[in-house]
């Protein structure tokens, strides 16, 4: 077994992608083991969302917040806004599909606010955190501001040409019109 936390990442998504989650989560774990020792604070954000994920992916969801909240504590230290966004926004997906929706609010309100902070914000990830909060929205039924985030996450979607996107906007701004 290596003693590269590089190389157990790699391993770690490679068998995630494989749909091994057991050698994936031993990869990630022995990576946040590595990392701790290290002091490698990148590697251990990496290591750590993996987990969560497949922590998430198993039906873990305390186990999955514990973990993105430990590596967002870690982004918040490293002033690192696009890891922070992405994680904090995981942590609001999960709170929402467990019908958490006011503990997943804040979470979504930040993680927008942080991307659209950055000069260089990936479209597709501000789509994607546009799309959690429009669910929420209409879930909250504050019509208005689901549709306006529908539509924002829609013209986000169709610049990167991510039609499932598209699709799934349009389908729910139609729903709203109704």
């Amino acid at each position: 077994m290596t003693k590269d936390p590089s190389v157990l990442l790699e391993n770690a998504r490679a068998a995630r992608r494989d749909n091994r989650p057991s050698d994936a989560r031993r990869d990630y774990t022995l990576a946040i083991e590595l990392t701790r020792q290290t002091g490698d604070q990148r590697e251990l954000v990496t290591a750590l969302k993996g987990l969560a994920q497949i922590e998430r992916d198993s039906g873990a969801p305390a186990v999955a917040i514990a973990l993105y909240e430990e590596a967002a504590a870690i982004c918040r230290g490293l002033d690192d806004r696009s890891a922070l966004a992405h994680t904090i926004r995981h942590i609001g997906d999960i709170h929402q599909d467990n019908g958490r929706l006011d503990l997943a609010r804040p979470c979504y309100e930040e993680a927008l606010s942080l991307y659209r902070t950055l000069n260089d914000c990936p479209t597709l990830d501000l789509a994607n955190a546009l799309r959690p909060m429009a669910l929420l929205l209409e879930k909250c039924g504050e019509i208005d501001a689901a549709q306006n985030h529908w539509q924002e996450a829609k013209d986000l979607y169709a610049v990167v040409g991510v039609s499932a996107g598209v699709t799934e906007c349009s389908k729910h701004l139609g729903n709203l019109m109704m």
